[in-house]
């Protein structure tokens, strides 16, 4: 990429994970004839009786569809009887979604025991405090590892006799490849925390677990004219603040811009914070997070006595012959598909897909060969893998393609999975205020039958819109639905998705009727601002 002469600016070309974009969205128009845009009704409707084509085929055709293509389809959880589709073939962006497919090859093929592990080790022997060497600190993925954890490590270290390292400290990323970023991911998104770099070695700031970031806490000063208080978590020297903003009187222009130059970790904070406002909190991308890493660690040893002679060395791997003196397991992955799958965590979909990239082959993990595990996996469920294409593991590239009958058929297939309870307890719940039980959902269908009943993962980037997941019906029968939405211009289709699944909750074996879309205006003021999924904005307040 081209180093450009300032900050990197995110445009509108990508609405994911992300709290800069914040436009009004226009009231969605009132539900339409039961026309669908696309003609025709969808394959089997003629011969349901209770009348759901005909509700489901009302709602697609609102006119914010016009011109738009949806992949629809709807299934008796329990047979699999496919009780309406639309279009179940056709091959759509499905944004997020891809982490159905991600998260499911994840249970299989790592197991949900699975645990990343980050030790330490000394590459030669401790002689009266000092090591006689390298000490190395060697990662294998964990996008959960907190700054509080390297500081335990630390502790570790110094516990085990060592108060001064002769050699160098090397951080050992050699887990993984050096390929930081996935196939087609914005370059305007670099320093955007949904887009962080992998690494087999990193830090995340806080619980929400976005590794690869840090948090920059920007406050008014006492007076205007002040410059800001800036302040970053977790403490590191790893990033440089450029600090441009001023603090203008009470009641002034509240805009703060927090971004990453390229190719740099120097962090620009710029605009303005009124006297008395509000701390403005962005969490921002760090350039190369093995460094970052290092840094925190390197930090935390000095403040436990441990003294480093050498320099950091990045990217090599410790010898076999070196010793382990601590080491750090992350929590298993039944837990961690928690804040992964509730928060959309894409930095946790592309550490899993590497890792089973590794598991798969024995080479440094990779997209490739983690990809393919997650294909052979999907065509061991039944699931065409030939059918779809999938190039990373969060859903964050637009060459992922998907269609609603392959995601239904992978819904399907897993409920017979002995790993199914853990996996399903990880699907946002509608209108749970809990972020890490309704997670995305957690401020849609309220007041509905949906409410507290639908699971689902949704999904979102600009012209791109899923949800995929369980719902029961008004006879308590289980119902699995897929719904992929492309190529509209409306802000946002989750209206039309919503009032699929609402209708989906309220009808009966025998009778269901078309749930009228909300308007935006009904909306939590998160969900009206474009396609944005809840809890990616930070701190979450939808």
């Amino acid at each position: 990429m081209s180093r450009p002469d300032g900050p990197v600016r995110r445009t509108a070309s990508l609405n994911f994970r992300t709290r800069a974009r914040r436009w009004a969205l226009p009231a969605v128009v009132a539900v339409a004839a039961a026309t669908l845009s696309w003609g025709g009704s969808p394959a089997g409707a003629d011969s349901d009786p209770s009348g759901l084509p005909e509700a489901i085929d009302t709602i697609l055709g609102d006119p914010g569809m016009e011109g738009g293509a949806a992949s629809v389809v709807v299934a008796d959880a329990a047979t699999g009887e496919t009780l309406y589709q639309h279009d179940p073939t056709g091959r759509l962006t499905p944004a997020s979604n891809t982490k159905l497919a991600t998260s499911t090859a994840a249970m299989e093929l790592l197991g949900p025991d699975y645990r990343f592990t980050t030790d330490v080790l000394a590459g030669g022997r401790v002689r009266g405090g000092v090591l006689d060497g390298d000490l190395y600190l060697r990662g294998t993925g964990d996008p959960t590892a907190l700054a509080a954890d390297y500081d335990k490590l630390a502790a570790g270290v110094a516990a085990a006799g060592v108060k001064k390292v002769g050699g160098r400290l090397v951080a050992d990323d050699t887990r993984f490849d050096d390929h930081r970023q996935g196939d087609t991911w914005g370059a305007d998104d670099e320093s955007s925390y949904y887009a962080a770099q992998i690494s087999a070695l990193t830090v995340a700031p806080d619980t929400d677990y976005d590794a690869g970031t840090v948090i920059v806490e920007v406050a008014p000063g006492k007076k205007a004219g002040d410059e800001p208080v800036v302040h970053v978590t977790p403490r590191t020297h790893y990033v440089h603040l450029d600090v441009r903003a001023r603090t203008v009187g009470a009641g002034g222009e509240d805009g703060i811009a927090v971004e990453r130059r390229h190719g740099t970790n120097t962090i620009t904070v710029s605009g303005t914070v009124p006297v008395g406002g509000d701390t403005a909190k962005e969490w921002v991308t760090v350039w190369e997070p093995t460094g970052y890493a290092a840094a925190v660690f390197r930090d935390a040893l000095a403040a436990h006595g441990v003294r480093v002679a050498g320099a950091t060395t990045l990217g090599r791997a410790a010898p076999a012959g070196a010793r382990r003196l601590v080491a750090h397991d992350s929590m298993a992955l039944k837990d961690l598909l928690v804040p992964f799958m509730k928060l959309s965590n894409n930095m946790h979909a592309e550490a899993l897909t590497k890792a089973m990239g590794y598991a798969a082959t024995g080479r440094p993990g990779n997209w490739g060969d983690g990809i393919a595990a997650i294909a052979s996996y999907l065509k061991g469920v039944g699931v065409d893998a030939g059918k779809l294409r999938q190039v990373d593991g969060s859903g964050l590239s637009r060459k992922d393609s998907f269609a609603a009958r392959q995601i239904a058929d992978l819904l399907l297939s897993v409920r017979h999975e002995p790993w199914y309870a853990d996996w399903y307890r990880s699907l946002p719940v509608a209108c749970d205020p809990d972020r890490f039980v309704g997670g995305t959902l957690r401020s849609r269908m309220c007041d509905t039958p949906a409410a507290l009943n639908a699971r689902g993962k949704t999904g979102s980037l600009t012209g791109a819109s899923a949800l995929s997941g369980y719902v029961k019906d008004a006879d308590g029968r289980e119902l699995v639905y897929s719904v992929v939405q492309n190529n509209y211009l409306v802000d946002s289709v989750k209206p039309l998705e919503d009032a699929i699944v609402v209708t989906l909750a309220g009808s009966t074996a025998k009778e269901a009727k078309a749930v009228t879309p909300r308007s935006a205006r009904s909306l939590p003021a998160a969900v009206r601002d474009g396609d944005l999924e809840c809890s990616w904005r930070k701190p979450a307040t939808c």
